[in-house]
C-alpha cells in the first residue's frame, strides 16, 4: 500500500464509519510514526508508512509486525490497556474492522487499546506542578516491578552498546545545521561522555553478565506513564528495535529521572530513585546513573533540534538547548559526601533526611539509608509491617548497622552521596560513619536531633503507615538509656522544619558540602 493509500484509509477512519460512529466522535492524534484515533472508550493505533534511520514502516507487513510486537510487549506491564489487533477489510465501498482470523485481505492493521483520560498522563499532571510524594513513590514501584519482570538479555547492552550511542550522539549533533548549538558545548558534552565511558566500561560489561541488561521499556518518560486507580502504568514501550529496549535497567530509569529533573521536579526524581534504592539491591548501578542521564538528555537535545523549523521557533530552540545544558551539568558528577542523622525516635530524623537528600548532589540527590527500612528488608517483610521484639535485640540491631555501613560504602564507592538515618544511640555507631568517610576520602557531617520527651511521644503516637515500629513506650525506654558524649552538630528538632533545614544546610555549606536551597 502506498502512502496515498494509507492517507485514504485514514480519511475513511476519520469519517467514523468503520467504528460505527459519527465523524465528530473521532479524535485524531499524530506522532512521528503513528496515528492514534480516540473513539468512545477505545483508542486505535495505526502505523504511518514512514522510514527513518531506525525503522521502516513503509510496507503493510512491517506495520502489521510492529503492531503485533507492540501488543505483545506492552501487555507485559499494561495488559488492562492493550486489547487486541484488528484488520481493516473492504466490503464494497465501505471498510470494516474485523478480527485477524476473519475472512478478507487487510488493507491496514489497527491496534485496539483502552482509552484513558488525557489528564491521567503523568506529563499532563506534571504541567500543573510537582508530582506529589505518593504518586512519585508509586512511580518508583512501577519501575522496579517492570524491571524485575523483564527478560534478561546477555547479548545486548554493555560498553559496546553505550559506545555506539555516544558516537551516534556526536555524529547527529554535528550534522545539525549550524547555529543551533555552540560547537564548544557539543564538544564538552561529547568529551565528558567519552571520559565517563572509559571509566565505566568494566562496570557496564560486568552488569550485563550479572543480568542487569533486560528487555526494558526503552522510552520511559512521563508522557508514556499514566495514573490509573491508584497505580502508575507504563505504556507505549519501544517495539521497533531491540537495541533501543534491551538495555541496562538503570539506563531505562535514567530517562525518567532526567525527564523529571529537566522539568524542575528534582524532589519527585529523588523519590523515584529512593524508592528503587529501597526495593532493588543495586547500589553499584548508581555509578553509571549520571552518565546515563547525560546520554538521555543529549538524545533529547538532538531529537528536539531535528524537529525544529527553519528558522527555528525561539521557544523550541531554547528547549533543545536546555537539554544539552542539562547533559553538561550531569557529567562529570560532583564528589559524594556522607551525612549521619541521629536522635531518639520522634525527633524527625527521616523528615530532615528526605528534605536534605534532594538538595544534595549528584542529581537527583543523596540516597537515604534508613535503619527502620533496612531492618524490615533483612526480615523479608514490607516496610510498614510491624516486627516482633526479636527483631530489636542487640544482635539484630548490630546486623542492621552492619548492613547500613556496607550499603553506605557501596553507594559512596559508586560516587553517590549518602545520608544514614538511625537513632545512633551508641557512641560506636556514631564513630563508624566518620571513620568510613575518612577511609573513602569523602567529607562527613553528623547531626544530632533533640526535643522534649512530650514532643517525641506525641510524634511517634501520631505516626501512620511508617516503617518505624517505635511508640511512646519505646521513647520512654530510650530516654532512660545513656548516649555518651555527642560530638555531632546538635539541632533543636522542635523548631519548624524550614528553620531546621536552613540550619543543617548552613552547616553543610561550612563543611564544603553543596546543599542547594532552590530544590523544592
Amino acid at each position: 500500500m502506498t502512502k496515498t493509500d494509507v492517507a485514504a484509509v485514514l480519511d475513511a477512519l476519520l469519517t467514523g464509519q468503520p467504528f460505527g460512529v459519527e465523524a465528530s466522535e473521532v479524535e485524531r492524534i499524530d506522532t512521528a510514526a503513528a496515528h492514534v484515533l480516540l473513539v468512545g472508550p477505545h483508542a486505535y493505533k495505526l502505523k504511518r508508512p514512514v522510514r527513518f534511520s531506525f525503522l521502516d514502516f513503509t510496507g503493510l507487513d512491517a506495520r502489521h509486525r510492529a503492531l503485533e510486537d507492540e501488543l505483545r510487549l506492552n501487555r507485559r506491564h499494561a495488559p488492562e490497556l492493550y486489547r487486541r489487533l484488528l484488520k481493516l477489510v473492504p466490503e464494497g465501498d465501505r471498510l470494516h474492522l474485523v478480527a485477524p482470523e476473519a475472512p478478507g485481505a487487510p488493507v491496514e492493521w489497527l491496534l485496539e487499546m483502552v482509552r484513558f483520560p488525557k489528564d491521567a498522563q503523568l506529563d499532563r499532571i506534571a504541567r500543573n506542578g510537582p508530582l506529589d510524594d505518593r504518586l512519585a513513590e508509586a512511580l518508583g514501584r512501577t519501575v522496579v516491578a517492570l524491571h524485575e519482570s523483564a527478560e534478561i538479555r546477555h547479548d545486548k547492552g554493555g560498553s559496546e552498546a553505550m559506545t555506539a550511542i555516544v558516537a551516534g550522539n556526536r555524529m547527529d549533533l554535528e550534522a545539525l545545521r549550524p547555529g543551533l548549538f555552540e560547537p564548544d558545548r557539543v564538544a564538552r558534552v561529547d568529551q565528558a561522555a567519552h571520559t565517563a565511558l572509559a571509566r565505566l566500561a568494566p562496570l557496564l560489561d560486568a552488569r550485563r553478565q550479572q543480568g542487569c541488561v533486560r528487555h526494558c521499556h526503552g522510552d520511559l518518560h512521563l508522557g508514556n506513564l499514566v495514573a490509573l486507580d491508584g497505580r502508575v502504568v507504563a505504556f507505549d514501550c519501544i517495539e521497533f528495535d531491540e537495541d533501543f529496549a534491551c538495555i541496562d535497567v538503570v539506563y531505562d530509569l535514567a530517562f525518567l529521572l532526567m525527564d523529571l529533573v529537566h522539568r524542575g521536579d528534582v524532589r519527585a526524581a529523588w523519590r523515584v530513585l529512593q524508592t528503587r534504592v529501597e526495593l532493588a539491591d543495586d547500589l553499584t548501578g548508581l555509578a553509571a546513573l549520571p552518565f546515563f542521564m547525560a546520554l538521555r538528555a543529549t538524545i533529547r537535545a538532538k531529537v528536539e533540534a531535528l524537529g525544529l523549523s527553519d528558522p527555528p521557533e525561539p521557544q523550541a530552540l531554547a528547549q533543545a538547548r536546555r537539554y544539552l545544558d542539562l547533559a553538561a551539568a550531569l557529567e562529570p558528577p560532583p564528589a559524594p559526601c556522607l551525612i549521619g542523622i541521629g536522635g531518639l525516635s520522634g525527633t524527625g530524623k527521616t523528615t530532615l533526611a528526605k528534605v536534605l537528600a534532594s538538595r544534595l548532589r549528584p542529581l537527583p540527590g543523596a540516597v537515604v539509608l534508613r535503619s527502620d527500612v533496612v531492618r524490615k528488608r533483612l526480615w523479608g517483610v514490607p516496610a510498614t509491617t510491624r516486627l516482633p521484639a526479636a527483631a530489636y535485640t542487640a544482635a539484630a540491631s548490630q546486623r542492621v548497622f552492619d548492613q547500613l555501613w556496607s550499603d553506605a560504602e557501596a553507594a559512596l564507592g559508586a560516587g553517590w552521596s549518602v545520608i544514614v538515618d538511625a537513632v545512633h544511640r551508641q557512641p560506636g555507631e556514631r564513630r563508624a560513619l566518620p571513620d568510613l568517610a575518612a577511609r573513602l576520602g569523602v567529607p562527613f557531617t553528623g547531626f544530632w536531633l533533640e526535643a522534649e520527651a512530650r514532643t517525641l511521644r506525641a510524634r511517634v503516637t501520631a505516626r501512620r503507615g511508617d516503617a518505624s515500629d517505635a511508640d511512646a513506650a519505646v521513647v520512654r525506654a530510650q530516654l532512660r538509656l545513656e548516649t555518651g558524649a555527642i560530638d555531632w552538630h546538635r539541632l533543636d528538632a522542635s523548631a519548624p522544619l524550614s528553620a531546621l533545614v536552613e540550619r543543617a544546610g548552613a552547616q553543610l555549606e561550612r563543611a564544603g558540602i553543596r546543599c542547594d536551597p532552590s530544590t523544592p
